[in-house]
C-alpha cells in the first residue's frame, strides 16, 4: 500500500533522506520517529506526492502507482504537521468544501464533524476556534474520503484531550478497514500505544525498523529490578551474575539488569543463602530510553564516517 524504493531526496547539498527502503501493509500502522530535521516531514510529502524524489521511488495504493503521478492522490489522505483553514468559514463549510473535492457521499460530513468532536462547533467559524479545535478539524478532513492510504504528519502535536481520543478512534478505525497508516511523531506514547511497528530516522537514514514484538523485546531487556538486603556476601555476587552477567551493586541494593524472567530465579538465589530482603522495585524499559541510544548509536556512526572520509 506505501512503499518506498531506495528513496533519496536531496535540497541542493543536503541529503534531508537519503536510500529509504519501507513498506507498510494493508491494515498496518507505522509510527516514524526521529529527531527534528531527521527527515520524517520529507518522508511523507514524498508520500503525498508534494516532493519529487532525487533517486529511487515512493509507491501507493494497490494496484501500486508512483505518489508523484496525480492519480496516486486518490488512493491518500494526507494531514501536514500544521494545518490552516479561512478564520470567516465555520468548521462546517470548510469540511463541506473538501468533502465535495474529494467527492464523498453527502452524510459524511457530519459524521467525520462528530467524530472529531466538533458537532457543536460546526457553526462557529474557524477563527474562534482554540488550536486544538484547528487540528481537529484538520483530523475531519483527513477522514472524509475513507483512503486506504492514511498520511499523517505530527498528528497529535496540538490536539487537547477530545483530539486525542478522536486521533485514537481514527487510527483504530483505519486498521479495523485495511487501511495502510503511516505517522510521524515525537509523542513515543502514542506511538507506542497504536503502532505496528516504529520505523526510526537520524540524520535522513533509517537506522532501525521494529516490529511491536520486537520493541516488547528490546524494552523487556532493559527492565530493572532493585533488591535492597541487610548484608551483602561474595557468594551472593557470583551466584547471580552467573545468571546476570551486568549486576551490579548500589549500596545496599542489588540491582539487576535484564527481562523479567530472570528475576525469580535470582529472588531464589537470595532466599536459598537466607538473606533477608528489605526492599524490592522492578521497572520494565521505556521507549524512550530505548530510542535515545538508537539516535546515539546513529549519529556515533554517522561521526565515525564523517572522520573516516
Amino acid at each position: 500500500m506505501i512503499s518506498y524504493r531506495a528513496f533519496t531526496k536531496c535540497f541542493g547539498a543536503c541529503r534531508a533522506v537519503e536510500a529509504l527502503s519501507l513498506d507498510v501493509t494493508r491494515g498496518e500502522v507505522v509510527a516514524l520517529l526521529g529527531p527534528n530535521g531527521s527527515g520524517k516531514t520529507t518522508t511523507l510529502k514524498a508520500a503525498a506526492g508534494l516532493i519529487f524524489p532525487s533517486a529511487g521511488a515512493v509507491w501507493l495504493g494497490d494496484p501500486p502507482r508512483l505518489a508523484v503521478e496525480p492519480e496516486a492522490r486518490r488512493v491518500l489522505s494526507y494531514l501536514p504537521q500544521k494545518v490552516s483553514f479561512p478564520d470567516a468559514l465555520t468548521g462546517a463549510e470548510v469540511v463541506e468544501f473538501y468533502r465535495e473535492l474529494r467527492g464523498a457521499p453527502v452524510d459524511r460530513s457530519q459524521q467525520v464533524l462528530r467524530f472529531a468532536s466538533l458537532n457543536d462547533a460546526g457553526e462557529r467559524m474557524v477563527g474562534t476556534y482554540s488550536g486544538g479545535m484547528v487540528q481537529r478539524l484538520g483530523l475531519a478532513v483527513a477522514m472524509l474520503p475513507e483512503a486506504p492510504v492514511f498520511l499523517l504528519d505530527e498528528p497529535t502535536a496540538a490536539l487537547d484531550p477530545d483530539g486525542l481520543c478522536a486521533f485514537y478512534g481514527l487510527i483504530e478505525h483505519a486498521r479495523a478497514d485495511g487501511r495502510a497508516v503511516l505517522f510521524s511523531s515525537h509523542q513515543l506514547g502514542d506511538a507506542e500505544r497504536l503502532a505496528d511497528r516504529f520505523a526510526i530516522l537520524v540524520g535522513g537514514h533509517l537506522v532501525a525498523c521494529l516490529s511491536a514484538t520486537e520493541l516488547k523485546d528490546r524494552l523487556a531487556e532493559r527492565g530493572v529490578m532493585r533488591v535492597r538486603l541487610v548484608s551483602r556476601p561474595e557468594q551472593l555476587s557470583a551466584a547471580v551474575r552467573a545468571l546476570a552477567p551486568a549486576a551490579t551493586w548500589a549500596g545496599e541494593e542489588l540491582v539487576v539488569p535484564g527481562p523479567a524472567a530472570i528475576r525469580p530465579r535470582v529472588l531464589d538465589t537470595i532466599r536459598a543463602l537466607g538473606i533477608e530482603v528489605r526492599g524490592l522495585t522492578a521497572e520494565e524499559g521505556r521507549l524512550d530510553v530505548l530510542y535515545r541510544e538508537l539516535v546515539a548509536e546513529a549519529e556515533a556512526r554517522s561521526g565515525v564516517r564523517e572522520v573516516a572520509s
